[in-house]
């Protein structure tokens, strides 16, 4: 697991790492940070030509309709770093007709899986490690210069994250729509992320089916009152609802962007402003429609004991999640913010292309810009 972490760190950095696997070993640059230096040095390193890796979900806004999960682009010398950050991010670009994508070996799977799991942009150049050049290599890892990790380790660290969750402190603090509420921080072994358990009311009062909210953190709309979403309200709404209903747990997750981190949204934001809608967006960033997974969820549930809810939410990929997990969910509850013209493409996305139950406050009939959500009606 330090390995993997170790990794993440180097790539956060802009510095090359070394994947290893049975079917052979890759040089992995992060996309970020890539100029025209590390593209001349990444191939004399690895003794073989370089390739861009992508995600099939880059690829389809690309024109290219790939079965595999990553493909690799080759690049050629006279290939410059913005024209291969172009290929991996930009919505008018598309590849030259000779550039056709290959399926891509393990090694450059897993360092994708890198990148997801240190929130960077999902593509990377890599360059597979000649049996002329293995020695060299090898001596770099071993005084140091370049760190190894395997990619069994990075797939079993993507699988195993949330089983290591820390309860590391917590605190009573008073809100202003919950009186009563207890902060319960949790963090994952990687230390990277931190997710709070805001436990509300007393428990000997909580109902059987416990109301609970999951809460994926938004530091645009919760802190800010962004109005291109609806998260702020969505928030504060929740916390309303779960003290008025004697009490329960909001699960604030670490989980920006849908996922895809801050930097990341930030970057799809300015995609969105070119005309996209949200999903459109990710995925010309290499992401899928999303890419929450809610283990952690489940684990931080656990440690609270909690096994039967009743979920605050619009979204049923989350009622899934729960019922695969072990979470019996008894009721739904709809959550709403409020609807404004900067927010409506949003949450019409959101509806029509993620299936989000948000038919009562998406009227097509009727102009709702300035008016607030119904309160939550129970499902």
């Amino acid at each position: 697991m330090r390995q993997v972490e170790r990794a993440i760190f180097d790539l956060r950095r802009g510095l090359p790492v070394l994947v290893r696997a049975a079917s052979g070993d890759v040089v992995v640059h992060p996309l970020e940070g890539c100029d025209d230096e590390a593209l001349t040095a990444l191939p004399a390193l690895a003794g073989n030509p370089a390739a861009l890796a992508l995600t099939r979900h880059r690829l389809a806004r690309l024109g290219i309709d790939f079965g595999p999960r990553v493909g690799l682009v080759p690049v050629v010398p006279g290939d410059g770093a913005p024209a291969i950050v172009a290929w991996a991010s930009d919505e008018t670009q598309r590849l030259p007709v000779d550039r056709q994508p290959v399926a891509a070996a393990p090694a450059s799977e897993a360092a994708l899986d890198l990148m997801r799991i240190g929130l960077l942009i999902p593509a990377a150049v890599v360059a597979e490690v000649s049996q002329a050049q293995r020695a060299q290599v090898e001596a770099l890892v071993a005084e140091g210069t370049v760190l190894a990790v395997a990619a069994e380790q990075i797939d079993a660290y993507a699988e195993s994250r949330s089983r290591f969750l820390k309860r590391t402190s917590d605190a009573e603090i008073p809100l202003s729509h919950a009186e009563r509420a207890k902060f319960v921080m949790f963090r994952e072994a990687d230390g990277m992320r931190e997710h709070i358990a805001i436990v509300i009311g007393d428990r000997a009062e909580w109902s059987d089916a416990v109301p609970v909210r999951l809460h994926s953190a938004c530091l645009t709309g919760d802190l800010f009152g962004s109005l291109r979403c609806d998260c702020g309200e969505q928030l504060r709404e929740s916390v309303r609802t779960i003290d008025e209903r004697g009490g329960g747990v909001l699960l604030y997750l670490a989980q920006e962007g849908r996922g895809i981190g801050l930097a990341n949204k930030l970057r799809a934001y300015t995609l969105q402003d070119g005309g996209l809608d949200t999903v459109d967006a990710d995925q010309v960033l290499g992401f899928g429609e999303d890419e929450r997974t809610y283990e952690v969820a489940l684990e931080m549930l656990e440690q609270l004991e909690i096994a039967r809810i009743e979920l605050l939410t619009n979204n049923p990929e989350k009622i899934a999640a729960m019922d695969q997990g072990g979470v019996e969910v008894v009721n739904r509850r709809g959550i709403y913010g409020k609807l404004t013209k900067q927010n409506r493409r949003y949450l019409d996305a959101k509806a029509k292309r993620a299936g989000h139950w948000l038919e009562e406050v998406l009227d097509d009939g009727e102009d709702k810009s300035a008016t607030p959500f119904r309160r939550p009606v129970a499902r």
